[in-house]
């Protein structure tokens, strides 16, 4: 199920000089933010709450995963070079499933690390904040990379619909309608924060149970549709 010629075929597409650098902004901009906060407002749980949850939870997490999602795939799709990879004896179930965990390697990496330090930079892991929202973010890096990798390869316009999702659906409607929060990765993951942090200074609308089957069932639907799609896609001269 894993082919490391693809894997590395990925990763260097993904880590790229342009993309390599639009990838670090958010993490550093995160731990700049942390400690700024630090040094003007000292250890507050609550404030190192609001800093994981509205800046790396609900913002670099899920864009991080936008761009690590499509890029995996939709540039290949876009430009035509994913024929290389379909003339090879390599199955596509197999190429979707690579793509994806070299997708879900960059998101965790470039924000469960990053939310990590600066959870400790904000208050030393006080009530294991810095812990329960690095959680958070490497299971949200999963369901957000089987997402946007399903978005590149079903829509030329990945990037825009993965934007929309993440700083619209999630962040704007997820802030002011109540029913949008049921829909939100952002909100699956905070249950997972919640339980593992004091439960007061973080808080989701939907409860673990449901949080974790929601998480689990929308990661492996993705994929398979994904793995479905790719299917459907003939190189020039099949019938």
């Amino acid at each position: 199920m894993y082919n490391p010629t693809v894997a590395r075929l990925t990763y260097r597409a993904l880590l790229g000089r342009r993309r390599a650098a639009i990838l670090f902004v958010l993490p550093a901009l995160l731990i700049l933010i942390a400690a700024a906060v630090r040094s003007f407002n000292g250890v507050d749980d609550q404030v190192a709450s609001d800093v994981l949850g509205g800046f790396a939870l609900a913002t670099m997490v899920p864009l991080i995963g936008v761009i690590a999602g499509t890029g995996a795939i939709g540039p290949e799709i876009d430009d035509g070079s994913i024929v290389y990879l379909l003339s090879k004896p390599v199955k596509r179930s197999t190429i979707i499933f690579t793509k994806l965990l070299v997708a879900i390697a960059v998101t965790m990496a470039f924000s469960a690390i990053p939310t990590f330090v600066a959870g400790f930079i904000l208050n030393g892991n006080g009530q294991q904040i810095a812990i329960a929202y690095t959680v958070a973010a490497l299971v949200a890096s999963i369901a957000y990379s089987a997402l946007f990798l399903l978005l590149g390869t079903v829509s030329r316009h990945a990037v825009v619909i993965g934007l929309v999702y993440a700083l619209v659906w999630e962040t704007l409607f997820g802030s002011l309608v109540a029913g949008a929060r049921t829909l939100s990765v952002q909100q699956w993951s905070l249950a997972l924060a919640q339980k593992i942090g004091d439960g007061t200074t973080i808080t989701s609308d939907v409860g673990l149970p449901l949080a974790v089957v929601l998480l689990v069932g929308v990661s492996v639907v993705a994929t398979w549709y994904a793995g479905q799609k790719l299917r459907t896609l003939t190189l020039a001269g099949e019938e």
